[in-house]
Parts: C-alpha cells; sequence; structure tokens
C-alpha cells in the first residue's frame, strides 16, 4: 500500500441519492445499504469527478494508505457489465442524458445539471 489522493464519503452527509455513480468511469462507486460506497480502493483514481456533483458534500478527497490504482482491476471490473446508473436530467428543461450532453455544475452549494442547450441561457442569462 502506498499513500495517494483517493475519495472519501462521509456517510453522516450521503443521502444515497447516487448521482455520483455515474459520472465515476473507473466503477468504483456503487449504491449499498442506501449509500455510496467505493467497492475496491484499486478501481477509485482519485481523479474526484464525482466530487462536483454531490449533492450534500459528502464526498471529498484525501491522502491516505491505500491500495494502488490499477487499471487492470478497472477493465476486469467493467468488462461485460451492463452500466447501472440513474438516469439524469436538465435541471431547467428536464432533457434527459439520453437524449442531450449534461454537465455538472454547483451554484451557492446547490448541485445541479444543465444540457448543452440551457448552458447559454445560463451563462449569458
Amino acid at each position: 500500500m502506498a499513500k495517494r489522493t483517493i475519495v472519501k464519503i462521509d456517510e453522516e452527509l450521503c443521502n444515497g441519492c447516487g448521482v455520483c455513480i455515474n459520472p465515476c468511469a473507473e466503477g468504483a462507486l456503487v449504491l449499498k445499504n442506501g449509500k455510496a460506497r467505493i467497492i475496491r480502493e484499486e478501481l477509485c483514481d482519485g481523479a474526484g469527478v464525482c466530487l462536483g456533483i454531490c449533492p450534500t458534500g459528502a464526498l471529498s478527497l484525501e491522502q491516505r494508505e491505500a491500495e494502488e490504482f490499477s487499471e487492470e482491476a478497472v477493465k476486469k471490473q467493467n468488462t461485460g457489465q451492463k452500466i447501472k446508473y440513474l438516469p439524469q436530467s436538465c435541471s431547467f428543461c428536464s432533457t434527459s442524458e439520453d437524449d442531450a450532453y449534461l454537465l455538472s455544475i454547483k451554484h451557492q452549494g446547490q448541485a445541479l445539471w444543465v444540457c448543452t442547450r440551457c448552458l447559454p441561457r445560463l451563462i449569458h442569462g
């Protein structure tokens, strides 16, 4: 084991909404017993893509002793598995991620999703 950056989940803050699951390309996060969990340390690359969309702020990055990240473990984890995620919709027009690209944003502590069609309106008012 080596000291590295890895995602930390505050179980007190996690409400089990699951929006962090989809952004994790490595498949390191799952919902278990109503809370987000890292299933195996070697699957978490520590990039923190999941952090920005957590509506409760339950996710953070920490430096700690953890198993080394393994591309091979990620490949094995994701091979042959159907992608499991909770589909998201644009917070402004309700367009599904199946129909448009969605970006996660945070404003005044609130996590939102915005589609590329609504983004210019959000930026320019």
